[in-house]
């Protein structure tokens, strides 16, 4: 590379950062909540991206906590042990010999790996589920799927503690039941959800396989207000896998959270890009209460 070009590399990084200031200020000290899962996983080099973004927010003063899902690994498991898989309206049956598998992947496998990507990446991570120290405890959301759970407390002190020690929580989503001697399987969504409103949060990040939430023109809108969705879920214009996430964003956001963000985690450094530029990198959902900057166009 000539030197010229060299240089004027070095010039754009150097603007970059000075350009970030005001953002790393905003979120010093702020509680991001990162839903983590599904095809955003993608192979090694991509949980290494995804690792060193979260050791870098820990590392501006931003207290992360991510939570994540599995799906795919979970399917691989029990299709190894023969258990076949049954779906009420598109959605699992899990029964107990399938939630002991959704444990055992989620718990640990799922769990540690992102954990120890982390810690490769020269962050402190631990590895937490919804059971330890009661962080979520779930009543079944719906009987005819067995043992899904729908969070009804959640005890968000063992995160705080983590973050005053320098720790990053990664958590799997799974429960106890108001029977101590139940398990529960939670969407990692809902499960995200249910601790950035416990934790007050200043961000949601739900990282998926789509850009964001589009108008009935297939533009991205990025920015959108609880009515708005409702509105947008009422007409049509969102539907199928995207009404439960961004039913998960407007629950959030009413229940405290600044603001929620529907995203692709499937774009490079997806979750830097929301929290430290002027753009953002998806949906936002917040309170029309809320007083930010609002985002410039893309």
């Amino acid at each position: 590379m000539k030197t010229q070009d060299m240089n004027r590399d070095w010039i754009a990084t150097a603007r970059t950062l000075a350009e970030a200031l005001p953002y790393l200020q905003r979120y010093s000290g702020a509680i991001v909540v990162v839903k983590f899962g599904g095809n955003a996983m993608g192979g090694v080099e991509e949980m290494a991206d995804f690792a060193r973004d979260i050791v870098l927010m820990r590392q501006v003063g931003v207290n992360p906590v991510v939570v994540h899902g599995g799906g795919p690994m979970i399917n691989d498991l029990l299709a190894k042990l023969g258990i076949e898989s049954k779906f009420v309206n598109g959605k699992r049956v899990t029964d107990k010999a399938t939630v002991e598998v959704v444990e055992m992947v989620l718990t640990g496998l799922v769990n540690k790996r992102i954990v120890q990507a982390i810690m490769d990446e020269g962050g402190r991570a631990v590895g937490l589920s919804g059971k330890d120290d009661d962080l979520m405890v779930c009543v079944a959301d719906d009987p005819a799927l067995g043992f899904v759970g729908r969070p009804v407390e959640t005890n968000v002190q063992v995160l705080r503690d983590l973050f005053a020690a320098g720790i990053i929580p990664v958590v799997a989503p799974v429960a106890t039941g108001m029977d101590p001697n139940e398990t529960f399987n939670v969407n990692g969504d809902t499960a995200a959800g249910a601790i950035a409103a416990a934790l007050k949060a200043d961000r949601l990040l739900l990282l998926t396989d789509v850009p964001g939430v589009k108008d009935k023109s297939g533009n991205i809108v990025t920015q959108l207000s609880p009515d708005q969705v409702r509105e947008m879920i009422a007409d049509g214009t969102i539907s199928g896998g995207m009404i439960p996430k961004v039913e998960t964003a407007v629950k959030a956001v009413v229940e405290g959270v600044r603001a929620a963000v529907i995203l692709d985690g499937r774009l490079p450094n997806a979750t830097l890009l929301e929290l430290f530029t002027e753009h953002g990198a998806g949906s936002i959902i917040r309170s029309t209460k809320t007083r930010v900057k609002p985002r410039k166009k893309k």
